[in-house]
Parts: C-alpha cells; structure tokens; sequence
C-alpha cells in the first residue's frame, strides 16, 4: 500500500476493509503561475535574480475527494484544463498534492503521456531497457518480455532502428507495449485510445479488457464518451478542479453532455 500524504486523519484499516485500490480524500494540487510571459531562460534568470518576478495561484485540483474499489473500471471526463489528468498524475505519485490524502493499494501502471521517457537517439530495444527500468524491471525480466512487447508493438522490423526514424504512431505503440506488459494492480490510462489508428486503439481496449477480466482496477480519462460508457462501471465529471457530479457512469455522463 502507497500513502502520498499531506497530514490528516484517516483511517486505513477501514479502506483496507473495504477494498478500495483508490483512496483520495480532500486532494487539492495549487500551481504558482507567473504573471507576465518572458521571451527565454535568460530573461526569467535575471527577473529572478532580480526579485522581480509576480506569481498567481492557481488551483489545478480543488478538494476532490473520491474512492475506487478494486476490479471496478473508473472514468474521469471533463473540458481540457479541468484537472483530469492532474488527479492521475496524483494518482501516480508524479505530483504530490498541495493539500489531502492518496492511497493506493497495489502496483499502479500510469499510461500517461506515451512514449514519454523515450530517448529519440536510442534505438527502440534500447529504450526498452531504458523505459522499463523506469518501471522497476530487472534487465533479465526485459529480457524475457522483450518478444512479446516487439510483438505486440508491432515494429519487428524497426527495433533496432533510432527511435528519430519511428513515426508517432510507432513510438505510441512502443509506449503502451512497455507499459502493459506486464499487468499491474491499478492501470491509469489517460487518452491513450486518441493515439494512433483504429486497429491500434482495438488492441489497448482488448488488453485494457484482459486486464480488468483478470481484477486490475482501471481509471481512465477519455473525452470519447462512447468508450467511457461501454468500458467503465463508475465516472467522475471534474470542472475548473473540482467534481461537478461523481455516480453510475451512465447519469454522470448524461449530465456532462447535456
């Protein structure tokens, strides 16, 4: 169990009880934003340096507090810029809250931003090494799921190429093979099913199914609502930071699109 905490009282044992993968209570994320816009690094040094600088907060997440149990498929929807894909990244331990409570039992898989921590210089099974040691993997087990990861990211061809001479959709395929290949407790997807094209998108659901079949608690953020309905049991609609309307995935997604 992972705790990623501001202090508060809660009570552990009780979560444990009722088997919530996902725990947050009272979570509020405050960014400070300058107020002016600079034209590089050098003239925000010297504004610094100068004690120039005015900042504005801005509260990216406000006091959202929800729970999800374990095996339950969980959405996330709302306007860009609401604060979707900031919970995950609570969630995924990438940002700590300014305020609130995260717990969260189990192995957590984030598929955030695709290909992310990839290095375009390296080939594709370098940066498979690369990004699953990222994921705590041993090298022997990369090794052992290296087949299948090619396999399923469907680049046998170019795995030995420098991942500058992929294409987009081949570095997304590559990211999601990395991070799926093995299944985790809690996957937290975020508009992975908008990358590439319809056969790929085909191939995350189906895994993203066989995952869930097997007890992995999904929370995903998507603005197709088609996917949200057919594939989660519960949703939360997030507005300006904070929940607008939280319950039974149909209804919530009603009253979003309504």
């Amino acid at each position: 169990m992972n705790m990623h905490t501001a202090p508060e009282r809660y009570d552990v044992q009780a979560i444990l009880n009722e088997k919530y993968d996902v725990y947050m209570q009272g979570v509020s994320v405050l960014y400070r934003v300058p107020r002016e816009r600079f034209s590089g690094i050098k003239e925000y040094a010297i504004r610094l340096l100068q004690r120039r600088l005015q900042y504005e907060d801005f509260w990216a997440v406000r006091d959202v507090s929800f729970q999800v149990r374990s095996g339950e498929a969980f959405g996330i929807i709302g306007r860009n810029g609401s604060g979707k894909s900031t919970m995950l990244k609570v969630i995924a331990r990438v940002l700590m809250p300014t305020m609130g409570r995260v717990v969260t039992r189990g192995k957590v898989a984030p598929l955030l931003e695709l290909g992310a921590g990839f290095h375009h210089e390296l080939t594709g099974r370098e940066n498979v090494f690369m990004n699953s040691t990222l994921l705590g993997r041993s090298q022997k087990e990369t090794e052992r799921l290296m087949p299948e990861i090619i396999e399923f990211a469907e680049i046998e061809d170019f795995i030995d190429a420098p991942l500058r001479t992929y294409s987009t959709g081949m570095i997304a395929r590559l990211g999601f093979s990395v991070a799926s290949a093995l299944r985790p407790d809690i996957l937290l997807v975020d508009e992975v099913l908008s990358v590439g094209d319809s056969h790929f998108q085909e191939k995350c659901l189906a895994r993203m199914n066989s995952f869930r079949a097997m007890g992995t608690t999904i929370i995903i953020v998507s603005h197709n609502m088609n996917t949200i309905e057919s594939f989660c049991d519960h949703a939360l609609w997030i507005d300006h930071g904070q929940i607008k309307s939280i319950g039974n995935v149909r209804e919530v997604v009603a009253q979003y699109t309504g």
